[in-house]
């Protein structure tokens, strides 16, 4: 007998929201029943738009029938509504990044630890068929033991497109904690976790111009850093160099590639459930595309659901805030090694998120 789904609330209606009003609906362990958001009218708009109520930040809050709190407010608040959420003595699960320092993290795990609450965080794209089938090839030895990998997300910026790119360039945004929890929460899935990280960091325009929609030609002061070159050494031995840049016109580097000593292993974007997944072994003189393994069907939302699923069946959920916590350190760690001109040792562990298995039915995840 399926267990009854836990009631989930939503705080934060912008840009975002619509992937979880939508990318929840196949999962029958969880039901999104309220919208809030500090501007009511967007809560109202939201709530009507995704067959939900609408709900102020305080009555949702209150509210005793929701067990789950989706936060997707901006990122200078996300520790400090994690808070209140499980202050209100319920589960919260965030999107990317957890939070801006390792003090307010710290806090937010511990409230959860001792409350008895669950944490999670985004992003869960790790969680889709591309990286779920990359994983499996690794793990499965496909190309023998991994030694290295790279990962590079360059492009020049959000604003031409987004249209409220404001917070892209204030403390909390830039290329490193914007994008770059996809990329190493991807890493840390494949290859477990960092155990110190180098690098340098740099900003090469002191403003940038909106390019579109209301706010078309403001302004915008760059108050962070927006290319990073970063090394990181995993605990199981492989080194990895990422990249990360808001400054970029165009370039030809790979997305992920993780290199071992039997062949090479081509990860699909990990912005994205899905892609295209290809090995070129050791003799191999041509690449080869590997049938996904996984579902590509799921998206945001996934992180969450396992969180519920994993409250049901008492077991750790994958999307966990110990695993964002671990990845916002990793990328801390680079700014910090830029200025100090050294390696930063990472005081966080975690342990590899466990496989999702083959042959899932959509919309179900494993007890």
């Amino acid at each position: 007998m399926n267990p009854s789904p836990l009631k989930v609330g939503i705080i934060g209606c912008g840009n975002i929201s619509n992937a979880y009003f939508t990318g929840l609906r196949i999962f029958d362990v969880v039901e999104v029943v309220a919208a809030a958001d500090l501007v009511f009218e967007r809560a109202e708009a939201k709530a009507k738009e995704h067959g939900v109520r609408p709900s102020s930040i305080e009555d949702l809050l209150a509210d005793k029938s929701v067990d789950i709190v989706i936060n997707l407010t901006v990122p200078k608040v996300h520790a400090t509504v994690n808070l209140a959420i499980l202050a209100a003595k319920k589960h919260a699960y965030v999107e990317k990044p957890f939070a801006l320092d390792l003090a307010e993290g710290r806090k937010v795990i511990e409230l959860a630890h001792s409350s008895g609450l669950r944490v999670g965080c985004a992003p869960d794209t790790f969680l889709g068929g591309g990286i779920q089938t990359a994983r499996k090839l690794i793990d499965e030895g496909a190309i023998g033991e991994p030694i290295g990998a790279v990962a590079n997300m360059a492009g020049h910026g959000p604003e031409g497109w987004h249209p409220d790119p404001e917070f892209f360039y204030q403390i909390g945004g830039g290329p490193m904690l914007d994008m770059g929890p996809y990329y190493l929460t991807a890493l840390v899935n494949l290859l477990g976790p960092i155990r110190r990280a180098t690098g340098s960091a740099r900003a090469s325009f002191a403003e940038r111009v909106v390019g579109s929609g209301a706010k078309q030609g403001t302004r915008i002061k760059v108050e962070i850093p927006t290319h990073y070159a970063g090394v990181f050494d995993f605990a199981s031995g492989p080194v990895a160099a990422l990249n990360m840049s808001f400054d970029v016109w165009s370039h030809n580097l790979p997305i992920i590639e993780i290199y071992g000593t039997e062949g090479t292993l081509r990860v699909p974007d990990p912005n994205n459930f899905g892609g295209i997944v290809e090995v070129r072994g050791a003799q191999e003189k041509e690449w080869r595309v590997i049938p996904l393994t996984h579902s590509d069907q799921v998206s945001r939302g996934i992180g969450a659901a396992d969180m519920a699923t994993a409250i049901h069946n008492n077991r750790p959920h994958r999307a966990s805030g110990e695993l964002a916590y671990h990845v916002l350190e990793a990328m801390l760690a680079v700014e910090l090694a830029s200025q100090r001109g050294a390696h930063v040792i990472l005081e966080s562990t975690v342990a590899k998120p466990k496989a999702l298995p083959i042959g899932l039915p959509l919309g179900k995840l494993d007890a």
